[in-house]
């Protein structure tokens, strides 16, 4: 903003509150000025969200005042959040003065006690970015950040969606693999696969592909990843499927950083409106980190004991490290293998406190052609309950729909225990 003109940066493009997939911010500086605790702790909770993992933010209190007060000698940042608490005069006439000593391109966001469309339009005619009423919740803070950086002829920003088993041999991949080909094929989504067991990914053989290049070659030169090079490395699989495959080879080792993958998901997030990881079941700083910034989560469990105690361990650390998201979804599968005893699917749920969004049949003579023949399920049967299965799971990763919940029943004394003993 420059200071002969006492107007603010020209807000961006609301985000429909009703959304919940919000864009990652940039890079950039945010201050935040506060009258009250509250709003104060809000914020700063807000700055350890997943899609504000990029910006720096420092929190202070004072309110419009101390803003005024600070900036008269300094530089603003790229984002100011001031809490006003006052006349409606007053503080017109104090965002006035703030407009005074920012800098040009700086963009303010108000918190303010009155929930007054007056004062709303005019704090919009003077460019005031955003206004929040009071009491805010993180994800308010959030919406309101990423949403500066949306304009309205900006490119949408893909969905990232990671599967993973609760256990090995859960069936994970078999289940990504045939939810992503549903979503490119049933919503006509351009959809990418990327096979992240670089060492034993089987996406290649599921989809027949056998690509001279793939995942890894991005993943051991991140300097050259882009979007130019990433499409390079994509292999088609139908019109709207893309697959980024796996070497599955051994000769060399798959030790990453906790952040090697970042800049691949990035640019297909960039590319592709879905991007679908198909995460292996191991527990390292890189798997983690993809977890925890995933848009969706999809775990998938098969009904037994090691299965409950992996996949509660699992819900309960994303719950925790993503507290503005709504908890991984997860899906039963293999179920109904004969003589083998299985935790009923109510008590599953009760230890989890979730609902499964699927339960998929054991269906050896199924599964088992269409791996071999490097098919999917509904190529194979297209109305079998597990290709339904599949649709329906595309639906609810993709935000098209929502599960309904089912009837809770009671625990058994073992899984109750369990809980117990993680409580």
């Amino acid at each position: 903003m420059m200071k002969s003109a006492p107007q603010f940066a020209p807000a961006a493009v609301p985000l429909d509150p009703a959304e919940d997939h919000i864009a990652p911010a940039p890079r950039v500086a945010v201050q935040a000025f506060c009258e009250t605790v509250e709003t104060a702790a809000a914020v700063q909770a807000a700055g350890g969200d997943r899609r504000l993992a990029k910006i720096h933010l420092k929190v202070q209190m004072g309110g419009l005042v101390a803003a005024i007060e600070g900036f008269a000698s300094a530089a603003t940042p790229d984002v100011i959040i001031v809490e006003v608490n006052g006349q409606t005069d007053d503080v017109l006439a104090n965002l006035d003065r703030l407009s005074e000593v920012c800098d040009a391109g700086t963009r303010v966001i108000v918190v303010g006690q009155i929930n007054d469309v007056t004062l709303f339009r005019e704090l919009t005619r003077r460019g005031v970015s955003d206004y929040l009423v009071a009491a805010l919740r993180p994800l308010d803070v959030v919406r309101s950040i990423c949403g500066l950086y949306r304009t309205a002829d900006a490119k949408p920003v893909g969905r990232v969606i990671a599967v993973l088993g609760a256990k090995g041999g859960a069936g994970a991949s078999t289940i990504a693999h045939n939810v992503a080909w549903s979503i490119s094929r049933d919503f006509e989504t351009e959809t990418v696969v990327a096979d992240l067991d670089l060492a034993f990914g089987t996406a290649g053989l599921d989809y027949n592909q056998d690509p001279a290049q793939g995942i890894a070659d991005a993943v051991f030169m991140p300097d050259r990843v882009d979007s130019a090079y990433i499409e390079r490395l994509l292999s088609k699989c139908t019109d709207h499927l893309n697959l980024l495959a796996a070497p599955a080879t051994l000769d060399r080792l798959y030790d990453f950083g906790t952040e090697a993958f970042d800049p691949v998901v990035e640019t297909l997030r960039a590319l592709m409106p879905c991007v679908v990881l198909d995460v292996p079941h191991v527990w390292c700083g890189w798997s983690r980190n993809i977890l925890t910034k995933a848009d969706e989560i999809l775990l998938v469990a098969t009904p037994d004991l090691p299965n409950l105690r992996n996949a509660k361990n699992l819900v309960d650390l994303l719950r925790a490290a993503r507290p503005n998201d709504r908890p991984p979804l997860f899906c039963f599968n293999q179920v109904g293998v004969p003589k083998r005893p299985e935790v009923p699917a109510a008590e599953f749920s009760r230890a989890l406190q979730l609902e499964p969004v699927a339960s998929i049949g054991f269906e050896p003579q199924l599964f088992g052609t269409a791996a071999n023949n490097g098919q999917m399920i509904a190529e194979i049967s297209a109305r079998h309950q597990a290709a339904e299965s599949f649709r329906s799971l595309a639906q609810v990763l993709t935000g098209r729909a929502r599960s309904q919940p089912r009837r809770k029943n009671v625990f058994t004394p073992l899984i109750s225990k369990l809980v117990k003993r993680s409580a």
